[in-house]
């Protein structure tokens, strides 16, 4: 018997959608899955004609549960789990690095690790009813490694909250606090989504790269080494035949025809 893939993969028209789809498990980050989301990624890093991926679900209440329980409480020996645990870091990491950005389509509740999953990607667009959280603490378990990602998009005391009582928020509640950037009614997210994804992929693909390389480089340093970075980033980005593209394009009011040199 086949396994079928638990990531869906189209792309179309620059758009990479990788689409979690293992609704039996409520999308829950196994092993398995973030293996083959490791894998989408990575060949839509290496892919040029991919200019910006979309993670979305194929559950309609659920993008994602989070972490395995089943293989937290299995009785694998705590040498091999503690040796799974770094598909988290490299995920993050490569989301990071990728150089193209990703939009997170929350369609359903966004739950546990998909939370840092989510908070790893450089857009959130979450439909009307969708919760965020990170509701481990309520089953003996703390959220170790998507803290580190919620304590740098969450205020300080309400990621304490968070973590430490195990409640849920509301896509509302988590565009206040400047964790999403929309919130659309069911019917429109696929449709903003897409306008959305189609408006990244017309832009520079050069620039993009170097400018979310930059991001990634700098998020984590002091002020004065952040800007000798970027000015030496700035500095490269005049190089490039893009940029000059770009303002011959903005003065002639037409549409760059971007080279990616």
């Amino acid at each position: 018997m086949i396994d079928q893939p638990l990531i869906r993969v189209d792309i179309s028209e620059g758009v990479a959608t990788l689409t979690l789809d293992s609704p039996t498990t409520r999308n829950a980050l196994s092993d398995a899955l973030l293996d083959e989301l490791l894998a989408a990624l990575g060949s839509a890093r290496d892919d040029d004609s991919v200019r910006v991926v979309v993670l979305a679900s194929s559950h309609d209440k659920v993008f994602s549960a989070g972490g395995d329980l089943k293989a937290f409480a299995s009785d694998t020996p705590t040498i091999e789990k503690y040796a799974g645990l770094d598909r988290f870091p490299r995920l993050y990491r490569l989301m990071g690095s990728l150089g193209k950005p990703v939009i997170c389509s929350a369609g359903g509740d966004v739950l546990a690790g998909a939370f840092g999953l989510a908070l790893a990607c450089d857009l959130i667009i979450a439909r009307e009813g969708v919760r965020f959280g990170c509701p481990e603490i309520n089953v003996g378990v703390f959220p170790f490694m998507i803290s580190a990602l919620i304590y740098r998009n969450v205020p300080r005391m309400r990621a304490n909250e968070l973590m430490m009582l195990g409640e849920t928020i509301s896509a509302e509640d988590a565009l206040d606090l400047g964790i999403v950037n929309r919130v659309v009614p069911a019917p429109n997210l696929d449709a903003v989504v897409a306008d959305w994804a189609a408006r990244l992929a017309g832009k520079s693909p050069l620039l993009m790269r170097m400018g979310k390389d930059a991001l990634d480089a700098t998020r984590d340093l002091g002020l004065e080494p952040a800007l000798e970075s970027l000015r030496g980033q700035l500095a490269l980005a005049f190089t490039t035949t893009d940029i000059g593209e770009g303002v011959a394009a903005f003065r002639e009011k037409r549409a760059p025809r971007w080279s990616g040199r």
